[in-house]
């Protein structure tokens, strides 16, 4: 099927819809110039000082960090703080949005990104699940009990050639400990996962009231596959957006390899052109 065609199958998917889960991987955040660490060259371009220890995303990305190196371990975490602050989503996330307002249902957002992008775009925190937490949220690193909070208030000083917390550590409130970013790390025993569970409870009462569902994949990766996982689950059309692996499951499904944006501008407008 040639990409036109691919278009306009996607177009006439969302139309018939009456509720769409958008689900969003790392290559979603791309648009907005926001690096999705494939492989370790990304991530030791974006942070030098990583790359010059050799230290890969899967031990920095690990709560054995900040026990083995607490300032190193907030100075990339600080860092990736203060980017999605300061990042502004892209093109897509209004695309999304207008498509969504005009379904019966709206939409439900599933992602692994922790981000916040779509909160900040206009998304309803309500209908939002992230599977991976949020680093707007923080946790106790022990932890002394099952308590989240908002990193809203938190202001850290980073040295970023080095990757190095300048300023004070984030503390528990509780036990006045060391705290951490809410976020599901590698081999991680310590996550709470009392947020991610209440949104998915919520997700999972949305879904049940939707009969004609369709998603709308985006830069989800294979390497880490939860997304693609839980796309696949519901056992509804996917649209999968994708440039480098937009293969898909099911003949009914539609894969397209362009980006996030191009993508969504070209469906936006074939659905102008049909309506």
């Amino acid at each position: 099927m040639r990409i036109e065609e691919k278009i306009t199958k996607a177009a006439e998917l969302i139309l018939q819809a009456d509720g769409l889960l958008i689900a969003a991987g790392a290559g979603m955040g791309v648009d907005s110039g926001l690096p999705d660490f494939r492989g370790n060259e990304g991530l030791w371009r974006a942070y030098p000082e990583l790359g010059k220890h050799r230290i890969s995303f899967v031990e920095i990305a690990n709560p054995n960090a900040f026990s083995d190196n607490a300032r190193l371990a907030w100075g990339f975490y600080g860092h990736r703080l203060k980017r999605y602050r300061e990042t502004q989503p892209h093109e897509g996330f209004r695309i999304l949005k207008e498509i969504a307002e005009k379904r019966v249902h709206g939409a439900f957002i599933f992602t692994s990104n922790v981000d916040g992008q779509f909160q900040k775009a206009g998304f309803d925190d309500s209908r939002i699940a992230e599977c991976h937490g949020s680093i707007h949220h923080l946790q106790c690193t022990i932890p002394c009990s099952a308590s989240i909070w908002t990193s809203e208030g938190l202001s850290v000083e980073i040295d970023e050639e080095n990757c190095r917390l300048l300023s004070n550590f984030p503390l528990c409130p509780e036990c006045h400990g060391l705290a951490r970013p809410n976020i599901l790390m590698f081999n991680d025993w310590g996550w709470i996962s009392n947020r991610t569970e209440m949104q998915m409870e919520r997700l999972n009462k949305w879904y049940r009231q939707t009969s004609r569902l369709v998603v709308i994949e985006i830069g989800a990766g294979v390497h880490v596959p939860t997304v693609r996982r839980a796309s696949e689950s519901f056992n509804v059309p996917i649209i999968r957006i994708n440039p480098d692996y937009p293969e898909v499951p099911k003949s009914t499904d539609i894969g397209l390899a362009l980006g996030a944006i191009d993508a969504l501008r070209s469906i936006k407008n074939r659905i102008e052109l049909i309506t």
